[in-house]
C-alpha cells in the first residue's frame, strides 16, 4: 500500500495524515473484496525495513493501527471478515499485540473473507524463519532432509494457512515488488497503478481485478490456442 507519504507531501501535510487517509482506503477495499467475494485479501500494513523510520512516524504507525483495530472490528464482524495476521508479529509494541490478538480473537469464527495483516514482515526475514525451523526439525529427528521439498517449506512459512495470491497490486507506479511474499508470488499477476494508496478506491480497485481477469495464466503451460 505505497504511496501514502507522497499524498501527504503534494499537500503539505505531515506524514500520519497520509496513513490515516490510507486507513480510509483500507476500510473501501476491505468492504469492496468482501462484496465481491474475493477469499483472501493480504495488505502490506508494515515492513521490517519500516522500523528504520523516523522514530514519531513509526509511533504514529502503531498508534494509527491500535486505533483501526479498535474501531473496525464491529464492522469487520458485520461484514464477516475473519482476520489473521503474518510477520515477526512479537516484534511489536506491547499493546498493539495485545489488540491485535483480541481482535483476531473476536473474528476468529467469521467465515467470509480472509484479510490478512502483515505486519513486522520481511519476505526474506519470512524465509530465514522458515530455514531455521526445518533444521531444527532435522536436527531433532522430526524430519529427513531428504524429504525437505517445496510444500515442506511452504508449511514452514507464516502463510501456511493462507492461499498463494492469485494478484499482487502495486500502487504509486512503484516497479518492484519491495521483499513481500517472495515465495508465495511466483505466480501471482502484477498490477501496477500510477494512484498513490489513499486514492486507491472501489474504482481503481475494479479496474485492476478486470485487468486481472483478462490475464491468461498458463503457469508454465502451453495455452489451449498455442498447442491448436
Amino acid at each position: 500500500m505505497d504511496g501514502n507519504g507522497r499524498w501527504a507531501r503534494k499537500r503539505g501535510l505531515p506524514h500520519i495524515e497520509g496513513h490515516r487517509r490510507g486507513a480510509e482506503s483500507v476500510r473501501e477495499i476491505v468492504r469492496v473484496s468482501g462484496e465481491l467475494g474475493v477469499g483472501c485479501l493480504t495488505l502490506y500494513a508494515f515492513s521490517t525495513e519500516n522500523w528504520n523510520r523516523p522514530r514519531a512516524e513509526v509511533s504514529g504507525l502503531m498508534r494509527l493501527l491500535d486505533f483501526f483495530l479498535k474501531q473496525e472490528v464491529a464492522e469487520l464482524n458485520k461484514n464477516n471478515v475473519r482476520l489473521t495476521a503474518i510477520g515477526r508479529l512479537h516484534e511489536l509494541p506491547a499493546r498493539a499485540q495485545r489488540q491485535l490478538e483480541k481482535s483476531i480473537d473476536a473474528l476468529k469464527k467469521n467465515t467470509g473473507l480472509t484479510l490478512v495483516l502483515a505486519l513486522s514482515y520481511g519476505a526474506r526475514a519470512e524465509i530465514v524463519d522458515a530455514v531455521r525451523s526445518i533444521c531444527r526439525e532435522v536436527k531433532g529427528g522430526r524430519l529427513d532432509v531428504s524429504d525437505v521439498d517445496e510444500r515442506v517449506i511452504s508449511q514452514h512459512l507464516y502463510t501456511r494457512a493462507i492461499p498463494d495470491p492469485d494478484l499482487l497490486i502495486r500502487t504509486s507506479g512503484e516497479m518492484r515488488v519491495s521483499n513481500f511474499l517472495l515465495w508465495q508470488i511466483s505466480y501471482a499477476e502484477i498490477y501496477v497503478t500510477e494512484t498513490l494508496w489513499p486514492d486507491f478506491r472501489r474504482s481503481e480497485y475494479l479496474k485492476a481485478l478486470a485487468d486481472y481477469g483478462g490475464r491468461d495464466r498458463r503457469f508454465g503451460r502451453v495455452s489451449p490456442n498455442e498447442a491448436a
